[in-house]
């Protein structure tokens, strides 16, 4: 079993249209002393899958050391991303095959800063189904959804 994570990071990202107008929000939580920090922004064009990276860019980046951190998330897009997609991305120039062409890869922005971020930290990830009454997942997207509100 892997040693418990210092920090556990809460994420989730909301889109009212694909593209529209866009929330993420994360709760951190430092595990030995419970204090947590919750943090939320928008955008006003943007989709779900930026915002759902967002989300793990802005409270990776919220981090002032280096920890062991597990991120919770419900977008099976940023957990494979990360520990999966990400590896060939890099080796390839951060280009994908589409057909017979390389592309490349979308929202490659903050990929790149993601794989940053996380290259600092001892990483973990937890997938949990979105909507399911998980307390922490739901303050998120409650946060990420007044934040798009903000640009209706």
């Amino acid at each position: 079993m892997a040693d418990e994570p210092e920090v556990i990071l809460y994420t989730d990202g909301a889109c009212s249209g694909n593209p529209g107008p866009g929330g993420w929000a994360f709760i951190l939580r430092h595990l030995p002393t419970g204090r947590e920090l919750e943090r939320s922004g928008g955008e006003s064009e943007t989709t779900n899958n930026r915002m759902e990276l967002q989300a793990v860019v802005e409270g990776l980046s919220s981090l002032n050391r280096s920890v062991s951190v597990r991120i919770v998330s419900d977008s099976a897009y940023v957990l494979n991303g990360l520990s999966t997609w990400s590896k060939s991305w890099k080796k390839n120039g951060w280009k994908r095959k589409d057909g017979s062409k390389w592309v490349e890869v979308k929202n490659v922005d903050l990929w790149k800063r993601l794989d940053d971020l996380a290259a600092s930290h001892k990483v973990e990830f937890s997938k949990i189904k979105g909507h399911s009454g998980h307390p922490e997942n739901e303050r998120c997207d409650e946060l990420a959804v007044a934040e798009w509100h903000k640009f209706k």
